[in-house]
Parts: C-alpha cells; sequence; structure tokens
C-alpha cells in the first residue's frame, strides 16, 4: 500500500505512485550541481623564481596569489586563517643550492657581512632535501622556518625578525596541530609534541619582541607600535603576566591612534584576562 493507494477511488489514479519528496530532491541535487567545486590547496599557490641574494641563482618556491584565499578568521595573536589552505607554510624563501632561507619581507634585504657570514656557516655545510609534490607539507614547511631562524641567527638579525619568525613558527606548528585533530586517525603523540613546540616557539616570540620593543623604531615586521602592544598582551596573558597584558591593554583602549577594530580587540581581550584572573584566584 502507498502512501497515496487509494487516489483512484477519487479519480486520480495516476497520482497514486507519486514521490512526496521528489521535488525537493531534485532542487537539492540541483543546488549540488550548481555549486562551485570545493577550493583546494593546490589552486591558491604557484611558483616563483627568484634569485639568491647569497649565491646567485635561481630557484623556484611556491608562493599563495595575492587576494584569491578567502579570510575565514583570525586567532587572538594575529595568525590569519584562510579558506582551503594556511598561509603560513609559503611565507618563507628556500635557496635549494646553497641553504639561505629568510621570511619573504625579509628575503632580499641582505648586507654584505651578513651574506659572508651565510656562506660560512650556512652554505658550506647544509644539504637541502628537495621537494617535487605540489603543495608544501607541514613538515617540509617546519624544515624551512628551521632553516629562516638558523639564518637569521647567523646573520645577527634583529630581534624583531627572529621574534616574527619564532611566531610564524608557532602559528605554523598550531596549523599542523589542527590539521591532525581533524583526521580520524589522529596521532595523540605527534599532536602533544607540537602542541609543545608551538609554546615553546610563542615563548621566544613573546622573549624577542619585548627585547625589540625597548630597542628598534616602527614600524616593526610590518606592525606598527599598537599593534605590537596588543600581540605583546595577547602572549603576556597566555603566559600568565596578567599585569603586563592588563597594562598594555590599558594603553591601546586609551590611544588615540589605535583603530576602532583594534580596540574591539583589545576589549575582548581584556574580558578574556579578567576571566582567567578569575580562573587563577587572582
Amino acid at each position: 500500500m502507498g502512501l497515496l493507494s487509494g487516489l483512484g477511488n477519487l479519480g486520480l489514479a495516476g497520482l497514486e505512485g507519486m514521490d512526496i519528496y521528489e521535488e525537493e530532491e531534485t532542487k537539492e541535487k540541483a543546488a549540488a550541481a550548481a555549486a562551485p567545486p570545493k577550493i583546494e590547496e593546490k589552486d591558491l599557490i604557484y611558483d616563483k623564481v627568484f634569485s639568491c641574494p647569497v649565491c646567485g641563482k635561481d630557484f623556484s618556491a611556491k608562493i599563495m596569489k595575492t587576494g584569491k584565499a578567502k579570510l575565514i578568521g583570525t586567532d587572538m595573536d594575529l595568525r590569519a586563517k584562510y579558506e582551503g589552505i594556511d598561509a603560513v607554510k609559503y611565507d618563507v624563501e628556500l635557496c635549494s643550492s646553497c641553504g639561505y632561507s629568510a621570511l619573504s619581507r625579509y628575503f632580499s634585504t641582505l648586507t654584505a657581512p651578513q651574506i659572508k657570514l651565510i656562506r660560512e656557516k650556512i652554505c658550506n655545510g647544509v644539504k637541502v632535501k628537495p621537494f617535487e609534490g605540489e603543495t608544501y607539507t607541514y613538515e617540509h614547511a617546519f624544515e624551512r622556518y628551521k632553516l629562516a631562524l638558523a639564518n637569521a641567527v647567523v646573520k645577527k638579525s634583529k630581534a624583531s625578525e627572529k621574534a616574527y619568525i619564532c611566531l610564524k613558527s608557532g602559528w605554523l606548528v598550531r596549523g599542523w596541530k589542527e590539521s591532525l585533530q581533524e583526521n580520524e586517525k589522529e596521532n595523540a603523540q605527534l599532536i602533544a609534541e607540537l602542541a609543545k613546540q608551538e609554546d615553546e616557539y610563542l615563548q621566544n616570540a613573546y622573549k624577542g619582541f619585548i627585547e625589540a620593543r625597548k630597542s628598534e623604531s616602527f614600524p616593526m615586521c610590518g606592525m606598527d607600535e599598537v599593534t605590537i602592544d596588543y600581540l605583546l598582551a595577547v602572549l603576556s596573558a597566555r603566559y600568565k603576566k596578567y599585569d603586563v597584558a592588563s597594562r598594555l591593554v590599558s594603553s591601546i583602549l586609551t590611544s588615540p591612534t589605535a583603530n576602532a577594530r583594534t580596540k574591539d580587540k583589545a576589549r575582548d581581550l581584556k574580558e578574556h584576562i579578567i576571566a582567567e584572573m578569575k580562573k587563577a584566584g587572582r
């Protein structure tokens, strides 16, 4: 017996076998067919040729297409999150010939003494592993960041550059950890190790930016004074330095140069700090 059986007695026998949800199913199929294809990481990057300022050779690196990826959110410590790609993976340039590596914004700004140091302490011993995939894996991106940090130390970079590499390394490790957590066969041991590494990198970022704040001028790593103070407030709160965090937040909220968006973030952070202090019984 069908749901519409008996309609024949009412002169509607042709309707007895109808699927009562056919129209909705047809609409759903049509909507699915019309939906744009899912954005893939490989579609958001391209290969760009660079000239190495240390050895003079050309090499290719993968770069994220500017304006192509959709921003879906920002973590409290300013890590931007995009749909379909972790942008942090593509912010380090690495010369496969000599091992010179740096964040994109610092790659070409080398002095003659720095080049000499890199040639002596990096190029003479480094062994760069080739990478031929369509997109950078987290493992490969992590190696690039480690080399960037090693190069920064060797060439005696400013504290801000080393801090920025540490900050972005922490973001990278966080993204790696999140990608594992989304996997049904997550590796609990690796996730725990990555959490420790994220914390270590962010602690060093905090240390470096505190030092840079005392000795360097602005803008710093492309950030103005208010942005650096906000970042330091977030990291201070992370490491339970609530007095420092509260002082920085107050300075932002009363700053005549801070924009409305930054002040909104500072207010959210202030609420977070108050909540954390209550948990800690302060």
